[in-house]
């Protein structure tokens, strides 16, 4: 597998953590406005995801086909924090930092002068989504803290 595509497959990996973390998450909120958007976030992680796995795909290589061991336990850490506090906070907070993960790796990989143009181009068309995403959560967090 060419560098370019183990970026991407990085990427996939990260996506999908937060794809499941958002489905996961809309099921253990209480909030139904934070229900609907974790399960608009989800389905825009699926999109980011469909995005990858096709310029993967369209240059021979096998996308990614599970999310990451740190994924897995941000949504255990999640679930611990929802035990121990306000559920709904402890949620967005989680995935607040699940986007910052995201948005560093996504930001590394258009930076990376080894990655190919088409993949590069593909980063740069799923660029707004991923920070609308991380803009989303980042907002929601901070209102939640200030109204507490």
């Amino acid at each position: 597998m060419n560098h370019s595509n183990e970026q991407l497959n990085d990427l996939v990996e990260i996506a999908r953590d937060g794809k499941n973390f958002y489905e996961h998450a809309a099921t253990k909120v209480s909030d139904t406005e934070l229900k609907n958007l974790f399960t608009r976030l989800a389905a825009i992680k699926g999109d980011i995801v469909l995005g990858l796995t096709s310029e993967i795909s369209a240059t021979g290589d096998k996308p990614a086909d599970s999310g990451t061991l740190v994924g897995e336990l941000s949504k255990l850490y999640g679930d611990l924090r929802a035990l121990a506090g306000s559920k709904d906070y402890a949620y967005v907070a989680q995935l607040e930092q699940s986007e910052d993960r995201f948005v560093h790796a996504f930001e590394d990989a258009r930076k990376d002068q080894r990655v190919s143009p088409s993949a590069i181009a593909v980063l740069n068309r799923l660029a707004p989504e991923v920070q609308q995403c991380h803009e989303l959560m980042r907002t929601r967090k901070l209102a939640m803290k200030k109204a507490a």
